[in-house]
């Protein structure tokens, strides 16, 4: 994309497909065509999904860590842990937090009504994550900033997305 030096926030939406045994989303891009396919395990321990671009190569791996106190899921890259999201413990708001290894971490804050959320890298705007209302599964708008990891924003979301269906489930 030639875009005369200008920088442009990248545009998706992640939806979640209803009718499948297994945890499924699309992500699609600003011109709504598909970028990204996510996968999840019929029969595993935890949530475990895999992130594909359209050509079928794996470009992240999303593990649930199940011995927590909070919901923490693993971001991973040809088998190596890019970053950790973790729920933090909040009565009104969500709140999780993404580390990197050897890097600043990211910070999510949240409406856990509206599903609204905000990713701060570094104390500023990473990307904003927007849930419509208006269809029949989970889809949200997601803006993601020029200079940030796309990839690990988008897997971001879809913890989001398994953490309140996981709350969902349990109440």
């Amino acid at each position: 994309m030639i875009t005369d030096g200008l920088d442009i926030a990248m545009i998706y939406m992640l939806k979640q497909k209803i009718f499948s045994l297994a945890t499924r989303f699309v992500i699609k891009d600003g011109n709504e065509q598909d970028a990204f396919y996510v996968e999840g395990k019929i029969f595993s321990w935890g949530n475990k999904l895999s992130v594909t671009d359209v050509s079928g190569r794996e470009v992240a791996f999303i593990a649930q860590r199940l011995m927590s106190w909070r919901p923490r899921y693993e971001i991973q890259r040809d088998g190596q842990v890019i970053a950790t999201v973790i729920r933090e413990f909040t009565f009104f708001k969500a709140r999780y937090s993404i580390e990197v290894p050897g890097s600043d971490h990211y910070a999510i804050q949240g409406d856990i009504w509206s599903h609204e959320y905000v990713i701060n890298h570094n104390h500023q705007l990473a990307a904003s994550v927007s849930k419509r209302f208006w269809s029949w599964s989970d889809t949200y708008g997601i803006e993601i900033q020029p200079g940030e990891d796309d990839v690990l924003i988008l897997c971001a979301a879809v913890v989001i997305d398994l953490v309140c269906h996981c709350n969902r489930k349990s109440s």
